[in-house]
């Protein structure tokens, strides 16, 4: 079974042979990741190691001794819906924007899963575009403005999803962390209202290209995870679970949504002894992948960023590999 089909049948419940993986050296992974390369005929207003733009004409910033973070914006475009009638969007329907993407898949010839980074960052890209404020009191104060910015939003990711498919990708995946600890960012009733229909337009596009569907969120998301399966999505890919329950996730949503998870970030990964961290993995493994297929196994790629030892890494990764290579061989 190569890797693009197992991971398949994991996302899909149709009984992989092992637990797909995305692990560090020397385990390695089932995926091959792709992007949108810059727009060859923008250039950045300003560019230096503490600040720089980016295609949205946001401008972020960092510390000079911020040698690990992303920075934050600090100059927001549309920090007034008035610019809206003159700003100029990216445009990611270039082809040469691809090019590199394309050289990927082909020379893949259908081994590995190829997962394709799309801009569907939702409540990232408002908060990015009309600060963080105005981005949460929107829905509030300026709806339908809101509303018809969002729209614009997931044209221009559904224009990348139209050329991903074209070259042959087999997923997307895009970022939007809406919880908090204990609770999700927004009210449900407000996301349902708002965000629920973006979401199920750009994974409906998707899926109409034969295309999986894969979401990045972190926090207490557990309130929205109905709303994004009605919406189309086929993979939650989280960092914590703890907060959340991992048996609770899986009675709920199991079977139904496919979880891309490592140990809990900030608990276990982090507090655990090697013995908890390797019972974890397996609990993992149990509870979402126990609907022939349903779980898969990565790691958090910044490890010194929230303090994972590599003694930790590594009995996380040969428990997702020793105890997920023999799950489900009574099937096969």
């Amino acid at each position: 079974m190569t890797s693009r089909e197992r991971v398949k049948r994991a996302v899909l419940f149709q009984g992989p042979d092992r637990v797909p993986y995305e692990l560090p050296e020397p385990w390695g992974s089932d995926f091959l990741w792709v992007g949108c390369d810059p727009d060859p005929d923008w250039q950045p207003r300003i560019k230096t190691e503490t600040r720089w733009e980016d295609e949205w004409g946001c401008i972020w910033g960092r510390l000079p001794s911020d040698t690990i973070t992303m920075g934050q914006v600090i100059y927001h475009p549309l920090d007034d819906y008035s610019k809206l009638a003159n700003y100029k969007f990216p445009d990611y329907a270039k082809k040469e924007r691809y090019e590199r993407a394309k050289r990927v898949v082909e020379a893949n010839e259908g081994n590995k899963f190829v997962i394709a980074d799309i801009p569907l960052s939702l409540i990232h890209r408002l908060e990015y575009l009309r600060g963080h404020e105005s981005a949460w009191t929107d829905p509030y104060l300026y709806p339908e403005k809101m509303d018809k910015l969002l729209d614009i939003i997931c044209e221009i990711s559904m224009t990348a999803v139209e050329r991903f498919a074209e070259i042959g990708v087999d997923g997307i995946i895009s970022a939007d962390d809406w919880g908090l600890q204990n609770r999700l960012m927004v009210k449900p009733e407000i996301w349902q209202q708002f965000w629920q229909p973006k979401y199920k337009k750009v994974y409906s596009f998707a899926r109409s290209k034969g295309l999986l569907t894969f979401l990045h969120s972190c926090g207490y998301i557990i309130d929205i995870l109905d709303g994004l399966i009605d919406a189309g999505l086929n993979v939650i890919q989280m960092d914590q679970q703890e907060n959340m329950g991992v048996e609770n996730l899986s009675k709920r949503f199991g079977g139904r949504l496919c979880f891309w998870c490592q140990v809990d970030i900030q608990n276990t990964m982090v507090k655990g002894s090697i013995e908890d961290i390797r019972n974890y993995a397996k609990l993992l493994i149990d509870s979402f992948g126990r609907f022939n297929g349903g779980f898969i196994a990565k790691w958090y790629p910044s490890p010194q960023a929230v303090g994972h030892s590599w003694e930790k890494i590594k009995a996380m990764a040969e428990t997702f590999v020793e105890y997920g290579g023999q799950v489900y061989k009574q099937n096969t």
